[in-house]
Order: C-alpha cells, then sequence, then structure tokens
C-alpha cells in the first residue's frame, strides 16, 4: 500500500519515500512517523498517542517526538510541503495537506499512469518553483515524447535554477523546433534569444550572434514590443563585450523607449538596469545609479518575475557597485540576491558567489570569503567561464588580505593569464612589500584601453594610483589625481574612493612634514572606509595612524589604536596585519615601560 501528497510517494510496505521520483533518505523513527500521521490525517494526533506508537518499545521524551518532527519537515521541504505538518497547541500534530486527498494506491496503479501523470505534475512543480522535482518530473514525461515548446522551456528553466546551464541548452533548441513547427515564432525568438545569452555566456559568442540572429528573423515579423526590447537588450551586451560602449547605451535606451509601459515589466527592467549599467562606464554616475535602483525596485514589484531574468539584472546590478567600488550598496543588493535566489528556489550561482565573496572579504569575513570564492571558481567554467579571471583577482585578494602573500600573488598571475586584470589588489600587495615602483607602473598598465571593465573601475583604480603616486614621491601626480577625483564628485561619489584620496592627501602631507594634516585625512580615511564596513582597510589606516602616534610621543593614542587594530585582526582572521599589530604594540608598550622607569 502507499500514499501519494503533492510530489510525495509514501510506500510503507517497501519503507521508501519518493520525490518527484526520486528516493528521499530517511530515518526509520522518522518514516514510522510520517506513516502514522499520513495514516489518521483525520484528526489531531497527542504526543503520547505519537511516542506511544513509534517508540513503543522504549522510553523517550518529548525531546525526541520535537527532533523526529523537525527531521520530518527537513525531508518535506524538498518538496515544498513542511508546513504539512501542524502543531495544534496543547492537543499535538496533524498531517494537513491542502492538494488533492490523500489516499492509498496500489503500485500498478502508478505505473500505468507514471508517463501522462509526471508531465501534469512537472508543470505544477515548475509554477511553484520546486525546480529539482520540476526536472526530473519532466525528465520522466519525456519518455512519453509528448512535451510542448513550453513545457522544455520550463525543464531549461529549472536545469538553468538548480546551476545546469548547459544542460539547458539542448532542450531549449528541442523548443525552438517545437515552437517552428506550431507556428508560435514569439515563443521560438525568446527562447532563441535565451540560447544566445547561454552561449555568450559560456565563451561561445559566435554561436550566441548566430542564435540571436535567428531570434531577429523570426521577431522581424512580429509586432511584440518585449521580444523586440529582448533582442536590442542582448545585441547590446555584445556591443558591450566589443568595447562599443556608446552603442550598447543607444540599443539599451531604445530596448527601454520600446517596452516602457507595455505590460512588460521584467523586459521593461533588464532594459533600464543595463542602460544604467552603461551610463556608469561612461562616467554617468548619478543617471546610472538613479536607472539601476529604479529597474530593481520594478523587477521586485513584478508579480512573476522570471527567476532567471531576475538574477541577471541582480546580477547586472552587483557587478556595477562592485566594479565602482560601493561597497556599502553592494552588500545591500547582494543580500538581496541571495533572499531572491532563496525564495525562488535557485542555487546560488558561481557569478552570485563571486559577487558575495568579494563583499566578505572587504567587510573582513576573510574565511568565510575565502569558501565562498573556492566554490564560484567551480561553478564559473560552466556558469560564466569569461568571469573566471575577476574570480582569481578576488582570490587574490582574500588571500592578501589573510596574509597568504605568495597565495595572493598566484592568484593574481591566474587572473592575468586569463587576460583580466589583478588590480589593485596585486599593486597594493606589491607596495605592501615594498615593490612600490613595480605598483605603480602596474597600476598605470591597468588604466590602458577603454574596455567596459576598465572604464568602469576607472575611479577606484585612478585613487589607488594617486595613493601610489604619493608613495612614490610623484607628488605632482597625486595631487592631480586627487584633484580629479575629488572634482568630480557627481561621477565618483563612493566613500571608498574618497577614502583613498585622503589616505594619497595624508602621504603627501607627512612629506611636508605636516603630521598634523596628515593624522586628520587618515582619521577621516579610517571613518569612511568604517562607514561601508570596510575593516580590513579601517585595520590597516589604524596602523598607520599608531604608527604616526607613536613617532610622536603619543603613547596613550597609540596605545589605544593598535589595541582596537589588534582586537579586529584577530577577529578577521587577518594574520599578517595581527603580526604587525603585535610588534608594534610591543615597541609602544617597550617605550612605555621605559617612561615609567624613568619617572
Amino acid at each position: 500500500m502507499a500514499f501519494v501528497f503533492g510530489p510525495f510517494e509514501l510506500d510503507e510496505a517497501r519503507r521508501v519515500v519518493l520525490c518527484a521520483r526520486q528516493e528521499v533518505a530517511m530515518q526509520p523513527r522518522v518514516f514510522d512517523l510520517l506513516v502514522y500521521l499520513v495514516r489518521h490525517h483525520d484528526r489531531v494526533i497527542s504526543k503520547d498517542e505519537l511516542l506511544d506508537a513509534v517508540w513503543s518499545e522504549v522510553t523517550v521524551t518529548d525531546n525526541s517526538l520535537q527532533r523526529a518532527v523537525s527531521s520530518l519537515r527537513a525531508v518535506l521541504r524538498q518538496g515544498g510541503m513542511a508546513s504539512v505538518i501542524r502543531n495544534v497547541p496543547g492537543k499535538g500534530y496533524r498531517f494537513c495537506f491542502d492538494g488533492e486527498t490523500t489516499r492509498p494506491v496500489e503500485s500498478g496503479e502508478r505505473d500505468v499512469d507514471r508517463i501522462s501523470g509526471a508531465t501534469g505534475l512537472a508543470r505544477r512543480a515548475a509554477s511553484s518553483q520546486l525546480w529539482l522535482q520540476a526536472a526530473t518530473l519532466f525528465e520522466s514525461a519525456d519518455e512519453g515524447g509528448l512535451l510542448t515548446g513550453e513545457d522544455l522551456r520550463s525543464w531549461a528553466l529549472a536545469l538553468q535554477c538548480l546551476g545546469k546551464p548547459t544542460a539547458a541548452i539542448p532542450l531549449l533548441v528541442r523548443a525552438v523546433s517545437t515552437r517552428t513547427r506550431a507556428g508560435d515564432a514569439v515563443g521560438a525568438a525568446i527562447d532563441a534569444i535565451t540560447l544566445s545569452g547561454l552561449h555568450f555566456e559560456s565563451g561561445q559568442a559566435a554561436i550566441g550572434q548566430g542564435w540571436l540572429a535567428r531570434a531577429e528573423d523570426w521577431a522581424s515579423g512580429l509586432d511584440d514590443p518585449a521580444t523586440t526590447a529582448l533582442i536590442l537588450w542582448m545585441k547590446s551586451k555584445l556591443a558591450a563585450f566589443d568595447g562599443e560602449l556608446e552603442q550598447a547605451l543607444s540599443l539599451a535606451e531604445i530596448a527601454y523607449a520600446t517596452v516602457q509601459n507595455k505590460g512588460a515589466a521584467n523586459v521593461e527592467a533588464l532594459s533600464l538596469a543595463y542602460r544604467g549599467f552603461y551610463r556608469l562606464c561612461l562616467g554617468d554616475t548619478r543617471r546610472g545609479l538613479a536607472d539601476q535602483d529604479h529597474a530593481a525596485a520594478l523587477a521586485l514589484s513584478s508579480s512573476n518575475l522570471d527567476p532567471i531574468l531576475g538574477g541577471i539584472l541582480y546580477c547586472n546590478v552587483l557587478w556595477a557597485a562592485r566594479m565602482f567600488g560601493d561597497w556599502a550598496r553592494a552588500d545591500q543588493w547582494t543580500l538581496s540576491y541571495q533572499n531572491f535566489c532563496s525564495g525562488s528556489g535557485m542555487e546560488l550561482t558561481g557569478s552570485c558567489q563571486l559577487h558575495r565573496s568579494e563583499v566578505l572579504g572587504i567587510r573582513g569575513s576573510l574565511h568565510e570569503a575565502l569558501s565562498r570564492i573556492q566554490d564560484s571558481l567551480a561553478r564559473l567554467s560552466s556558469d560564466a567561464p569569461w568571469s573566471t579571471g575577476d574570480a582569481n583577482r578576488v582570490l587574490g585578494d582574500i588571500q592578501a588580505a589573510i596574509g597568504n602573500d605568495d597565495a595572493a600573488l598566484e592568484a593574481y598571475d591566474r587572473a592575468y593569464s586569463f587576460g583580466w586584470c589583478p588590480e589593485p589588489g596585486h599593486a597594493m600587495l606589491l607596495l605592501a612589500r615594498g615593490e612600490a615602483e613595480a605598483a605603480h607602473a602596474s597600476l598605470e598598465r591597468s588604466l590602458i584601453g577603454k574596455t567596459w571593465w576598465t572604464l568602469q573601475r576607472r575611479g577606484i583604480l585612478l585613487a589607488h594610483l594617486a595613493l601610489v603616486a604619493a608613495h612614490t614621491h610623484r607628488n605632482d601626480q597625486a595631487e592631480a589625481l586627487i584633484g580629479e577625483l575629488s572634482g568630480s564628485p557627481d561621477r565618483w561619489p563612493m566613500p571608498s574612493i574618497r577614502a583613498l584620496t585622503n589616505e594619497a592627501q595624508a602621504i603627501l602631507a607627512l612629506a611636508r612634514g605636516d603630521h598634523e594634516t596628515a593624522m586628520q585625512h587618515l582619521h577621516l580615511a579610517r571613518q569612511l572606509w568604517s562607514s561601508v564596513g570596510g575593516r580590513v582597510h579601517a585595520v590597516r589606516l589604524r596602523l598607520q595612524i599608531s604608527r604616526l602616534q607613536f613617532e610622536r610621543d603619543d603613547i596613550r593614542g597609540a596605545m589605544a589604536e593598535v589595541h582596537a587594530a589588534r582586537l579586529i585582526a584577530s577577529e578577521l582572521g587577518a594574520r599578517k596585519l595581527e603580526a604587525e599589530c603585535i610588534a608594534l604594540q610591543r615597541d609602544i608598550d617597550g617605550r612605555a615601560n621605559g617612561s615609567a622607569l624613568v619617572a
């Protein structure tokens, strides 16, 4: 005898539970608890009755029942049904399924309905965003060869949400063929655009261009603003990748105008987000940020936000925040993206892990950042291999913050070998190791070219160049760069850039012997990094402040700063910074003790 509820099948005789045709591991007591609850689903069962039924031969406490219920809910959560186990306060538990009535069925009956029933279950699972169940059920239903183009698209969507974009490609190719035979030009065009994007992300730009051309052919005979806007959006991405940012902006503007207020909020939001992205790259910061925030709000207010389009939109906003050094904004949107993925039942993509790891690295959660970036690198080989170089750059930054200099340099070298600029982290590590001239040359090279990733990162690169120029006594260059960055607050308003320019001003002031001005700039730089949660940089600046105070015989002030720096460095796991704190504290203590002996 077996029971069926939602995507679950409970076979009591074989002691097996299936979720979307896949066996689920379950402890014996938890299985017995489920059987008893399902058999008596028509009433509330007291705790004493459950304890007697499931643990009849042993004496246990209510805690054993609570743990078993918790484990059972975890199993049911895999099928989106954790809430069917209801706790009735003061009375006990009841199995409550709001769908079709739980019913016993024979094994033979399941076999007869396996193929025909799987399609309906798969569609329901997809509409409920239960992606694993949907993918498994669509695969089962496909044995009958009766899946529609929409079914194939839903199956491909499920695989994408599970982090398997490559597996979605052949299904979308089939969907295009199915829709073409059925005369569904709109559907075929949209699936072709999706294929174009998947091939583009996997580094197969020529194939992506081919699918985009197919989509244009179908769309040419249609009056469908959303499809037209999607094609223009994809063309803008390809233009940006080729370094044609003005063209990319123009295409994104046309896409947005095509679909604005036409009842396709998802595509409208996507076009708007990318218009903002290109504006940011071209230096129109205020309007670019406004576009991206507007796009995110527009998408989130949509009642039917497609998980993949939503993910693309979030990813674009996050990328821009990271490249611009806008860490507070990056942190907010990363958390929102994680919540979106969780709510949509999506696996975190390699790109999402990349975004989060860099934010965590800046904010000081170094070991979590290291774990996430390693996971990102494993995923990006299939998700988006073109950003593997950037992931190695971030890995280098994290290793450098921890104090693993050799591992950091190795990661930076890998980033460069993938064609990605490893700056500014690589230059800052060289500067810390006493190779200031090499750091300066490396940063100057990073500013060559007009690709979108160079232009978007220009502000943060210029700010680091100003700092290194000050350290290498290129005072005129440092002052000119500080003037450029400070004189364009609408273009580069980020606290991280202002912090770096204040640090550069402090180095210049020290060269003039103006210790008071230098101290003011260092304190302001530290406060700016603290305002965006940049704890690693805040520790580094506290050390500089402490050293300067120590040199000026402000022993009490130096002790306060180095003590705070050491506490934070220890908490962060930044071994190199902690060692610097310990060494400086030893010097300060030695002078303090010497002063006490003299007194």
